[in-house]
């Protein structure tokens, strides 16, 4: 939503900020970022806990485990969600010039229905299959985020598997990774082809 809100503001205060932003995201690594996030937030402010799914005494309950979740996934969404949304902003910029968008909008339909109903589900085709992809570099990802945090995860599972030489755990992690990784692309396929009815044929 904000590559498009960005792309209907083009080279306004909005947008700059916007593509300054995901530039930041884009370029930074969750490693990086991750300890930045606990150095602002943990050390300093002291808003959010340090690392571990929850506190050891008087935790475990819903609102702890969010609290402990609010950095790691920061962290570990950072990258996926500027690549898209810079991918969004470049597709409503080239489906707004279209010719259809200038006779929708000469005919009198409202903006709001011109870019949600119809430049935004036209520029989605050439989006999801980046979220295919991206799937792959958040998994990737996950490893060093859960290691960064101190996260009970399957990429920290893998780490120490690897290291303790147990082949056995090592080969159900990375079947198990690539079997979510499948999985999402299907999903991401099947979504694409209800967007777009042509890709069917």
């Amino acid at each position: 939503l904000a590559g498009v809100a960005s792309a209907t503001r083009q080279y306004g205060l909005a947008d700059k900020a916007f593509t300054f932003v995901v530039l930041i995201g884009i370029s930074v690594p969750s490693v990086f970022l991750g300890m930045m996030l606990i150095l602002l937030f943990a050390v300093n402010l002291r808003w959010l806990p340090v690392s571990g799914m929850y506190a050891i005494y008087g935790g475990g309950d819903l609102p702890d485990l969010i609290r402990h979740l609010i950095m790691p996934a920061l962290a570990l969404a950072a990258v996926a969600t500027g690549v898209i949304a810079r991918l969004s902003r470049s597709a409503m910029l080239e489906v707004l010039r279209l010719d259809y968008i200038r006779t929708a909008r000469a005919n009198g339909v409202r903006e709001r229905r011109v870019i949600m109903g119809h430049a935004l589900r036209v520029a989605m085709v050439s989006i999801f299959p980046v979220l295919g992809l991206q799937a792959g570099f958040v998994l990737s990802g996950a490893v060093y985020v859960e290691i960064v945090f101190q996260w009970p995860g399957v990429g920290r599972m893998l780490v120490d598997a690897i290291l303790t030489r147990d082949l056995l755990l090592v080969q159900g992690g990375v079947v198990f990774v690539a079997a979510c990784y499948v999985l999402f692309n299907i999903a991401v396929d099947v979504a694409q082809c209800l967007l777009d009815p042509r890709i069917k044929t």
